[in-house]
């Protein structure tokens, strides 16, 4: 297997965050949940940790409940870091509801009608598609069309 000359990459973590492509140059990261999670306080504002492929790494907080919505184009993986996520959900006429603990995660397949819960505050990362707009097919106050990067 290859290897990355020593110049294409950093080890030190304390100053590179991330990947980033900077002329020509990869720097990488290793990124320490606890503390991104404790960078921002925002419930339901996600933010966006990293990039793979066509898809964003994001880290949401999340507390009490969203707003029943779907994506047309566009699957969702959502993976419980802390708190226990409840997932309705919307299929051919019939609700049912997933619990998520912290380690567990679910895809919500595109146009499925879901909704998240979080009784209590809930960390998660989503992998999803740059086109995933927070709120599908739904516009409201908490619509993100522009995001945060961490």
């Amino acid at each position: 297997m290859g290897q990355l000359p020593p110049a294409a990459f950093s080890t030190d973590n304390d100053e590179v965050q991330g990947w980033v492509c900077d002329n020509g140059k990869m720097n990488l990261r290793v990124i320490n949940l606890a503390e991104a999670f404790g960078s921002f306080s925002e419930y339901w504002s996600p933010r966006i940790a990293g990039e793979i492929n066509d898809s964003f790494v994001k880290l949401a907080k999340l507390s009490g409940e969203f707003v029943w919505h779907h994506h047309e184009k566009e699957d969702e993986l959502f993976l419980v870091v802390k708190g226990i996520l409840r997932m309705r959900l919307r299929i051919e006429g019939e609700e049912s509801e997933l619990r998520i603990k912290p380690g567990e995660f679910v895809i919500i397949p595109r146009g499925t009608e879901h909704l998240p819960i979080a009784d209590e505050e809930v960390h998660v990362l989503l992998l999803e598609p740059k086109s995933t707009l927070n709120t599908g097919n739904v516009q409201n106050e908490r619509t993100k069309s522009e995001l945060s990067r961490l």
